[in-house]
């Protein structure tokens, strides 16, 4: 099969497509024919080593992926060779093929495509429990995203509307800005003068904060008394300081939210936001907005795109038959 392989941490210009030999399934493993695999920031990250946890030399990337089971090891239930599924792992997902804990797949319920499915399931997980768990989130509350035309923010977008808040979508670029008004925002601002332009569309009381940096201070001043600023990652590369004061004065709860450690906490809670994540889909009331779709010779490019934010909504991989 095909792969894309990092053989030395650093630029994304060193990666390269090789040939490795099909996997096979373990005990309580599944054997994946990946159909999409999307391209996340943590996956930059992990090449670059960068991120909190090393991936050693050599590896495959890739962390989240679609496809259909060719192979089931000894104690698997529940999962058959043919059945779609969706899945995700720390590296390994950018191949024809992926080998994985049956845990890690979960089926697709009926008429779900495998680029949606793909392009779905961490970014609306993201966004789902960090804003019913971490940001409790209320009907009639007004829910500013900064952020807002990437993955997880466009997903916190569309999920703010379906809860009945107000949605201010903060992005760089009028596209960018338009695409969030399509997704449900009621209002699209840049990031200049932050503070001013929150304050007169009327205040926050929830921030989902997915690029840290210079934007997060003003963001929390524009935030109304008692609302709760979340942190959910760093786009900018770079990590805030706030001025708790602000936080004193305000009444303001400040939370982050990292998928693997709620996740860990409360599986039942993530569980059950599953079920209802599925259901939306299904039900054609959620829909993930697919940038650019990239054969695996070109996945070079398709990081690319994330990396240097370019890239709207997912962008995908297909590495091909397996």
């Amino acid at each position: 099969m095909k792969a894309l392989r990092c053989s030395v941490h650093g630029a994304l210009d060193g990666l390269t497509v090789d040939e490795l030999p099909d996997p096979t399934a373990g005990p309580g493993e599944v054997v994946v024919d990946v159909h999409a695999a999307a391209v996340n920031f943590s996956d930059i990250l992990i090449v670059g080593g960068t991120y909190q946890v090393a991936a050693p030399v050599p590896f495959t990337p890739g962390s989240e992926f679609a496809g259909r089971v060719v192979e089931t090891g000894p104690d698997v239930e529940g999962i058959a060779p043919g059945d779609a599924v969706s899945g995700s792992t720390f590296v390994g997902a950018f191949a024809q093929r992926v080998v994985v804990p049956a845990t890690s797949v979960t089926a697709l319920p009926p008429g779900i495509d495998l680029r949606s499915a793909a392009a779905f399931g961490v970014a609306y997980a993201t966004a789902y429990h960090s804003l019913t768990l971490a940001a409790e989130l209320r009907e009639g509350e007004t829910l500013v995203v900064l952020g807002a035309a990437g993955g997880v923010g466009l997903a916190a977008v569309e999920l703010g509307r379906l809860f009945g808040a107000r949605v201010i979508a903060v992005a760089s670029s009028e596209a960018k800005r338009e695409l969030c008004l399509a997704k449900g925002a009621e209002v699209a601002l840049p990031y200049d003068d932050l503070k001013r332009r929150l304050a007169d569309a009327g205040g926050a009381d929830v921030v989902i904060d997915l690029v840290g940096g210079e934007h997060a201070e003003p963001s929390l001043r524009a935030m109304r008394w008692g609302g709760r600023f979340v942190t959910v990652g760093f786009a900018t590369g770079e990590i805030p300081r706030i001025p708790l004061n602000l936080v004193m004065l305000k009444g303001v709860t400040v939370r982050g939210f990292e998928i693997g450690g709620w996740g860990r906490r409360d599986p039942e809670a993530l569980r059950r936001g599953g079920a209802e994540l599925a259901r939306l889909l299904q039900a054609g009331e959620l829909k993930p907005h697919i940038h650019a779709v990239y054969p695996l010779e070109q996945a070079t490019a398709a990081l690319a795109a994330v990396a240097d934010r370019t890239s709207t909504g997912k962008v995908l991989i297909e590495p091909g038959d397996g």
